[in-house]
């Protein structure tokens, strides 16, 4: 076998060639296909299924593609093969490129009707599923749904790009990236003696970002449409930041203010209210179900306050 030979790590659900394999498959003599990528796909390529040929049994360099490092492509390898792989983000172009087919004339009907207002539920729905996955610790969940985040973000903007006044998902990344650099000038200009830990660096970023953004309240730029327990330490947290005594929060004793203060509070102590409100309704939850199937398999149907207190969970 010759160290001509390539193996070419594609990475999953991804038809993006490195560019780096182009001239090992000008020079190849045979290009294979591993099991699970789509041979007739690459089959402009000259490439075919691997099937049962052994590794040496081509006269000549052999370049095979693979999603990963399967056995394969770890004999290939053990015997001197270069490895060539994708960089991270590659099948960000596949999901691109995906969406605006559904988007385009000949495309999917629903996608094609959709603007952004129509898809609002949608993204509401997606994050909270999100945040489920992430409570819940689902690794295989969290996956999928930052997938169906995702989603979202690339469905928004190829809508955008058709507007009067448009941007695709290439203007929201640049923007991003502008954003991440410009408000990170301790890891991209150099030292920043402002920023000496996790604590000052946010505070940085909202110093930064009240330059960048000209804003004239401490409150602009506050998403107002959050849950109510996260917004109330939000306006806490940033007030704070601007001096404002503690005294000053709204005072009362109706229960939006009671809640509102145990929000701010909490936020104002190093706590996020939404989380930790969150963490102990999902145990609520816990326990409800838990008593409830222990009643079932007692023969109990119908739970009534004794039956609730003998059940309920220690």
């Amino acid at each position: 076998m010759s160290v001509r030979d390539t193996v070419v790590l594609l990475g999953p659900g991804t038809s993006v060639l490195p560019a780096a394999a182009l001239p090992a498959l000008r020079g190849a003599a045979a290009v294979f296909v591993a099991p699970g990528l789509d041979a007739q796909y690459w089959g402009g390529l000259g490439a075919a299924p691997v099937g049962d040929v052994p590794v040496g049994a081509v006269d000549g360099a052999v370049v095979y593609l693979a999603a990963g490092l399967d056995d394969y492509a770890a004999e290939l390898v053990a015997a001197g093969a270069e490895v060539l792989r994708n960089p991270v983000g590659t099948a960000l172009v596949d999901a691109v490129a995906v969406m605006d087919r559904l988007r385009s004339p000949g495309g999917c009907p629903w996608d094609a009707e959709q603007d952004h207002k129509s898809l609002r539920q949608y993204l509401v729905e997606e994050t909270y599923e999100l945040l489920e996955a992430i409570e819940d610790g689902d690794r295989g969940a969290l996956r999928e749904e930052l997938g169906d985040v995702l989603l979202q973000v690339l469905f928004h903007a190829r809508i955008a790009a058709e507007d009067v006044e448009p941007f695709g998902v290439d203007e929201v990344a640049g923007d991003l990236v502008r954003k991440l650099v410009g408000r990170h000038p301790h890891v991209f200009e150099g030292d920043d003696p402002a920023v000496r830990d996790a604590a000052s660096q946010q505070h940085r970023w909202e110093e930064l970002k009240q330059v960048e953004k000209q804003r004239e309240s401490s409150l602009d730029g506050v998403a107002l449409g959050q849950p109510a327990v996260a917004l109330a330490g939000k306006l806490a947290q940033r007030t704070a930041r601007a001096g404002l005594p503690v005294e000053l929060l709204p005072d009362g004793d109706s229960a939006g203010v009671t809640l509102f203060l145990v929000a701010a509070l909490a936020k104002l102590a190093g706590e996020d209210p939404e989380t930790e409100l969150r963490a102990v309704a999902r145990e609520f939850e816990r326990r409800v179900r838990e008593a409830e199937r222990a009643a079932r398999a007692a023969g109990v149907e119908k739970l009534g306050a004794d039956e609730w207190r003998a059940y309920w969970p220690a």
